[in-house]
């Protein structure tokens, strides 16, 4: 019986289910939770800055979507996961992305989500290692909320907010072409 359940378990811990895809060298979880909603991977890529890949990105939604506007645009839980690769990608350059990723996703109109976009980056105080996993997870009447290394950093609220935040990896000008259409699963 015992050497039954050691087979058993060699084969579950062997099972490719715990993770869908391996992404520069990181395997994403096929799932994540969403408040109370299982999301699943949509799709994934790496964040690139000219040749070094600065993290393995994924897309979490309830099921399997390619319209980057509806996405955008919906107000249902969904999630990105950035995997850390590059070792040392400082808080600075972290909230300089963010807010040129703002800017492009808003058309330059920030104004009316200043507030929460000053909330936001003040999340991020410390330099990413490799190895860090960042979630974004946003959750309707709740917001958006930033997990670091596992620790919730804090929540924002808002839908015009949370949109302004996937819009940084979907939008029309997204901060990596390459990463979004994996993440959308192209």
């Amino acid at each position: 019986m015992k050497r039954l359940a050691v087979i058993i378990l060699a084969v579950f811990m062997m099972s490719p289910t715990a993770f869908a895809m391996d992404v520069g060298n990181v395997a994403l979880p096929d799932s994540l939770m969403a408040g109370e909603d299982t999301l699943l991977l949509n799709g994934a890529g790496l964040r690139k800055k000219f040749i070094i890949k600065v993290y393995a990105g994924g897309l979490y939604l309830k099921q399997k979507d390619a319209d980057p506007v509806k996405i955008i645009d919906e107000d249902a839980p969904m999630a990105i996961r950035m995997h850390f690769i590059h070792d040392g990608v400082s808080s600075k350059k972290l909230v300089d992305a963010w807010n040129k990723g703002f800017m492009n996703g808003t058309n330059g109109n920030i104004t009316p989500i200043q507030t929460e976009i000053d909330q936001f980056n003040a999340f991020f105080t410390e330099e990413a290692k490799k190895d860090d996993v960042y979630d974004i997870i946003y959750v309707p009447e709740k917001g958006v909320s930033v997990y670091i290394k596992g620790a919730l950093k804090g929540t924002v609220p808002g839908l015009d907010f949370k949109k302004a935040v996937f819009s940084i990896w979907l939008g029309e000008k997204p901060a990596d072409s390459k990463l979004k259409e994996g993440m959308l699963g192209q």
